[in-house]
């Protein structure tokens, strides 16, 4: 990989974050009918949480994991990677580093959750070891969560 540095976002980052997070899912718009989740999301209190994880390259941020410790899993709540950049590995970066985390906090496994509208998510899932565990409706809309153990 080229120089890729994560780090956690600031308060500073508040608009970096915003943005970042509506190019990458506003083509989702037109698909579910409103907004996903992640558009909707209090960025600002994720941020204070210390749960957004940036990654830049080249002084650029390209991409965010946000990671929510759970009692029994580390939650990865949101993936996002600009449309600039996506192609480049960036996603499989992001989530191999939610599993760092996952394994240096002591957690045997990770979730997270995706609108059963982007398909394209559930098979890149699927494919880096996440399982279907449940469908619901919540937020009002339409999630299916998913887990992948860690060994």
């Amino acid at each position: 990989m080229d120089s890729d540095d994560m780090r956690l976002a600031t308060a500073g980052d508040l608009a970096v974050v915003g943005d970042l997070v509506n190019s990458a899912y506003g083509h989702y718009v037109a698909r579910i009918g409103r907004k996903p989740g992640p558009m909707l999301d209090d960025h600002a209190a994720r941020i204070a949480a210390g749960w957004t994880h940036l990654l830049e390259r080249g002084g650029a941020v390209l991409g965010l994991v946000v990671l929510i410790p759970q009692p029994d899993a580390l939650l990865v709540e949101n993936v996002a990677v600009s449309p600039r950049a996506q192609g480049l590995g960036l996603g499989r970066r992001l989530m191999e580093f939610a599993e760092k985390r996952a394994r240096a906090a002591g957690l045997t496994r990770l979730r997270l959750y995706t609108h059963v509208a982007m398909v394209e998510n559930q098979a890149i899932y699927a494919r880096l070891g996440y399982a279907e565990t449940r469908r619901v409706h919540e937020a009002g809309l339409h999630r299916i969560y998913m887990e992948k153990p860690l060994a």
